[in-house]
């Protein structure tokens, strides 16, 4: 029987390839999404993968909804956390209320997912967790203190849990991607755009494709070894 895997943000941008990827390597995919009705229901339509609107940030509508995708699609065994959103500013202009929507959302999400199938991965003593971290969380980026904070946490969420699910064979990963070739990026003045490739060692944008590689090498039934890492895709613009 083929492992369900959902993945959250995932009818867009790199969610989009990730669900697309788990999809054509056999994997059942629930592909969740909080705002664009339509967007999501022109990727479902294209892809037949199945759509799930809900909400990281709401611990309630998270449990519901893995009820729901358990119900429909069977036990959740692999969980990609890719959700995200930005509310940049300098500390000078942001608000409180940016602060707390993009922790909530990046950094909550991940807990409150992961918190909806840990005892059912426990029990199971199989799991796969991917985290979706950011260059920015790992070197920071003028103006996105929260964004930058709620990636970094990430990466520290990750080994801890890591450590929580190691025994039981539960894996618990991150990917740090770099500048990818997405809508958000799209969106980015021409010439801050021209900078930023400037610093890329490659000389391009990375592509969402390459992020759902690294997602399906760890998610892998025979990935069991690899934990607590985070992979970095990011042209080489950030090495450590």
């Amino acid at each position: 029987m083929a492992r369900v895997a959902v993945v959250t943000g995932g009818t867009r941008g790199i969610g989009e390839a990730i669900s697309s990827r788990l999809k054509s390597a056999g994997y059942v995919v629930a592909a969740n999404y909080c705002g664009n009705d339509a967007r999501a229901a022109q990727f479902a339509e294209r892809t037949g993968i199945a759509v799930y609107k809900f909400d990281v940030a709401d611990l309630a509508a998270v449990q519901r909804a893995t009820e729901k995708i358990k119900a429909e699609l069977g036990p959740i065994e692999i969980v990609v956390n890719n959700a995200g959103i930005t509310r940049d500013g300098t500390m000078k202009k942001m608000s409180r209320e940016g602060w707390d929507e993009v922790l909530d959302t990046n950094l909550g999400g991940c807990f409150n997912m992961c918190k909806a199938v840990w005892d059912d991965m426990l029990a199971r003593s199989f799991g796969r967790i991917v985290n979706i971290g950011s260059i920015n969380g790992q070197a920071g980026q003028y103006g996105q203190v929260n964004y930058a904070a709620a990636k970094s946490g990430i990466h520290g969420f990750t080994k801890a849990l890591a450590q929580e699910g190691a025994a039981k064979g539960i894996t618990v990963n991150a990917i740090a991607p770099g500048y990818i070739d997405t809508d958000m990026v799209a969106a980015v003045p021409a010439n801050v755009l021209e900078k930023i490739v400037a610093r890329i060692p490659v000389g391009r944008l990375g592509k969402a494709e390459e992020i759902a590689r690294g997602v399906l090498f760890l998610v892998a039934d025979d990935a069991g070894f690899i934990t607590g890492s985070t992979l970095s895709i990011n042209g080489g613009q950030h090495m450590y």
